[in-house]
């Protein structure tokens, strides 16, 4: 891994893809030992008990496609597009850009997202899905930062937790550019 230059800014090692993929392991485990039948049956399960995974788009297709290929149990997959961030910094304002891909009333819902900081972006999507008639709505991050998080809502799910910097690659970005590194790289 070595420095890359996105833009003005200069982003350094942080974590390499193959802790990425041991955070994406225990999040699927978890998931898992909630959701799988008891004789890990994946045909056996009712249709209307099939939970939704829920894709925000673009940040968390990496982490959702690695952790489907995971799951032991049906998914039916949906994705929506939620917009808060310009450049850097957040502005506190959570935006629909795209508009949820499916049905969900009467069904669980669980949320995959990249990140999550100060946790005002998933409120605010929890919200707007239980109004769209979600029975439940499970969190699922494959990254928090803690010291900035504002713990209104509980995160069901969470891979890992990292220092409140600002970070790159599998999935994130700077700007749009950054997303398809396979390694997360930090704001040197």
């Amino acid at each position: 891994m070595d420095k890359v230059y996105i833009h003005d800014k200069v982003f350094v090692p942080f974590i390499p893809y193959e802790k990425i993929s041991q955070i994406i392991d225990g999040v699927a485990d978890k998931l898992n030992g909630d959701f799988c039948t008891p004789d890990h049956s994946y045909s056996r399960r009712c249709e209307e008990d099939i939970p939704v995974l829920l894709c925000i788009l673009h940040g968390s297709v990496m982490f959702t496609g690695e952790l489907m290929q995971r799951l032991e149990f049906p998914v039916e997959l949906a994705s929506m597009k939620l917009s808060s961030y310009v450049g850097t910094s957040s502005t506190g304002v959570v935006k629909e850009v795209m508009p949820l891909s499916t049905d969900i009333q009467g069904r669980t819902v669980i949320v995959c997202e990249d990140i999550v900081d100060t946790g005002n972006t998933i409120v605010e999507l929890k919200k707007k899905l239980l109004a769209k008639g979600a029975k439940d709505v499970r969190i699922c991050t494959m990254l928090l930062k803690p010291e900035v998080f504002q713990g209104r809502d509980k995160l069901d799910y969470v891979g890992a937790e990292i220092p409140n910097r600002f970070i790159v690659g599998f999935g994130l970005d700077y700007d749009e550019l950054g997303r398809n590194l396979k390694d997360i790289y930090v704001l040197e």
